[in-house]
């Protein structure tokens, strides 16, 4: 019995086989893992640009009409691809000085989410809006899948706030046509 362990002990055909099917999965796990994350990362950049390029749309008009938003919301929904644009949730709002130090919507649109009442407060980062001036307030939030993801954690909501001030005038005004 003794002979056999030793025998055993310093056999060493098969190691390598045994070290790659244990260390294989691990090493299929990191693969396929930063492959998630790289994904992950370049959704979540084009989410801060779909915000950042509405606000920087709407910031450049004195008024704005229903067909500028929805050409906005286009654009936007191209930025998303190869990513699905469904569920894809923007809230464009223009924001007043409320002379607190925060803002007073205007107005405000929405796509597949409920846009800002008009006349409400919203706080906003100190400095963002300057005394008597507006903002343009984009919110965006995606809702993000993977095919991995799916089994393990599900959805996970990617959002993205940017603000913009006007360029050419001091507030944006909303018209219907």
């Amino acid at each position: 019995m003794l002979t056999l362990l030793r025998r055993f002990a310093r056999a060493k055909d098969g190691l390598a086989a045994i070290e790659f099917a244990m260390l294989a999965p691990v090493m299929a796990a990191m693969f396929l893992g930063s492959i998630e994350l790289a994904d992950a990362l370049d959704c979540q950049q084009k989410v801060t640009g779909m915000s950042a390029t509405a606000a920087d749309l709407i910031a450049q008009e004195t008024n704005v009409t229903n067909n500028d938003i929805t050409n906005v919301e286009s654009a936007v929904n191209s930025i998303v691809y190869p990513y699905p644009a469904t569920g894809l949730k923007i809230v464009i709002s223009c924001l007043v000085d409320n002379g607190t130090g925060g803002g007073k919507v205007t107005w405000s649109d929405a796509q597949n989410a409920t846009a800002r009442t008009v006349g409400s407060n919203v706080s906003v980062p100190t400095g963002v809006i300057t005394s008597g001036g507006s903002v343009v307030l984009v919110e965006v939030t995606y809702p993000y899948n993977s095919p991995v993801t799916d089994y393990l954690t599900g959805t996970t909501n990617m959002t993205s706030n940017f603000y913009a001030r006007p360029r050419r005038s001091t507030t944006i005004t909303r018209s219907a046509t």
